[in-house]
């Protein structure tokens, strides 16, 4: 588990570096295209991430059959998996390409709009190649063949980076286009990753066994219905997270650039420290799903609980390095001296919110290994949309019992911190009495299959 994590970590970590590397690039541009990344990011981060969670959601399925030694019941399923792809497109392309009603719906200062639109015409048209490589990166994970994605992200980092900075910045030719430029770097960098992960399923003998290359079944009910009761459950459940978050990013733009671009920078440290959870998560219900198909529900519950522990230990080490290093942090994002006071005041209640994220963040993976989605969805409404978002509104813009209305994004990171920290505490529990429950109704089978 602890390989496949690190394997996973060092391509999602190079993922992040896209983010990170237009973050950097539009605050140094201008303040007003930091500001207008941090809105268009979210819409797109927002449509993107509940997206993928409709695949994503599927590694225990593939897992268990890799487990149970199927890998010719691979090859239909992943084929199955094209349609939702065209449907989840069509559906994030229409959002991203008319975003007018949400800008004017959260009062989106006018200024910035122009930017926003344009950034997320260019990277809506990307959505598709996104999608089709996420399947590719699913199946790797389910086949515990991590590497075979992340040398790709790694690669396509090298890329990114460049590009970046040369359609942003202009050059050779090539006007300036701020925050425009790096959408179109990320749209070149998806249509590359999508081009290199075709290429390997159709070379790589490594596939063979599965059968990916036969001709497209038509839609088949009892596939697409176990996707759909695993699928979309988890992807709402990702989207409550996700607009939590990207909610909380259009209603701070109402407090100026300032707040903006401090909320940017904060929003993008939490998401390169989400990666460790994220890549424990994946490996873990790789792991699980494994055992699970093998017959070994001990196993598989020991992986899981190993996987949490892992977690908060990790969570603990990175909260305490972030509050010591905040302020050098901000810096490094910005030369602006007012966003960079706030962001330092911002990554010091995000060193809490880490914490929290990173023991939910495996629990939540691997309950879907044990087909637990609509509980871990209702927890996300109650305590994300309720207490995190709408407790943020409250105490930011009109005051909550003794505490007056604070005008600040630090009123809404309080909020989701402590609405996150009881989403931990509650599928935590969940998972352990699942896991538990499981074992001990089903006796274990031994397959025989190595670790």
């Amino acid at each position: 588990m602890a390989v496949h994590a690190v394997t996973v970590y060092a391509g999602q970590i190079a993922i992040m570096g896209f983010g990170v590397t237009d973050t950097i690039v539009a605050g140094r541009y201008s303040d007003i295209s930091l500001a207008a990344l941090s809105i268009a990011s979210a819409v797109f981060i927002t449509v993107f991430v509940s997206l993928t969670g409709l695949i994503t959601a599927l590694l225990p399925i593939w897992a268990e059959m890799h487990g149970a030694r199927r890998p010719r019941d691979i090859g239909p399923s992943i084929r199955q998996t094209l349609y939702v792809c065209a449907l989840a497109s069509a559906a994030g392309m229409v959002v991203m390409l008319h975003p007018a009603p949400i800008l004017h719906w959260t009062e989106i200062p006018e200024d910035l709009q122009p930017d926003v639109i344009a950034y997320l015409a260019v990277v809506g048209w990307s959505l598709p190649a996104a999608l089709l490589f996420r399947v590719y990166s699913t199946l790797n994970q389910a086949l515990g063949k991590p590497q075979l994605v992340s040398w790709l992200q790694v690669a396509a980092l090298v890329v990114k980076v460049p590009l970046s900075i040369w359609f942003a910045f202009g050059g050779a030719g090539l006007p300036a286009m701020g925050v425009v430029g790096c959408a179109w770097a990320t749209f070149v960098v998806n249509y590359l990753l999508l081009f290199l992960g075709l290429f390997l399923l159709r070379v790589e003998k490594f596939y063979l066994p599965l059968g990916l290359w036969h001709r497209l079944e038509p839609p088949h009910g009892p596939t697409l219905g176990a996707f759909a009761r695993l699928g979309v459950p988890a992807g709402f459940t990702i989207g409550v997270e996700i607009t939590s978050f990207t909610l909380m990013a259009l209603f701070i733009a109402r407090l100026g650039t300032v707040a903006a671009a401090s909320h940017q920078i904060a929003a993008n440290v939490a998401a390169v420290l989400y990666m460790t959870p994220l890549s424990l998560g994946v490996a873990a219900s790789a792991r699980v799903g494994f055992w699970r198909g093998a017959g070994d529900e001990q196993r598989a519950r020991a992986v899981a609980l190993q996987g949490t522990h892992a977690a908060l230990f990790l969570g603990v080490f990175f909260a305490a390095a972030l509050f010591i290093l905040r302020a050098r942090i901000a810096a490094i994002y910005t030369t602006h001296a007012d966003v960079a006071a706030l962001a330092a005041t911002l990554l010091a209640i995000i060193a809490f919110f880490h914490l929290a994220d990173a023991t939910q963040t495996v629990a939540i993976f691997v309950l879907r290994c044990y087909r637990v989605t609509i509980a871990p969805m209702i927890v996300y409404c109650v305590l994300l949309w309720g207490v995190g978002l709408a407790g943020g509104y409250l105490l930011a813009y009109r005051g909550i019992g003794l505490f007056a209305a604070q005008e600040s994004p630090t009123a809404f990171w309080f909020a989701a911190t402590f609405g996150l920290g009881l989403t931990a505490l509650a599928v935590n529990v969940m998972l352990r009495r699942v896991s538990a429950h499981v074992v001990s109704e089903r006796p274990t089978v031994r397959s025989g299959r190595p670790a």
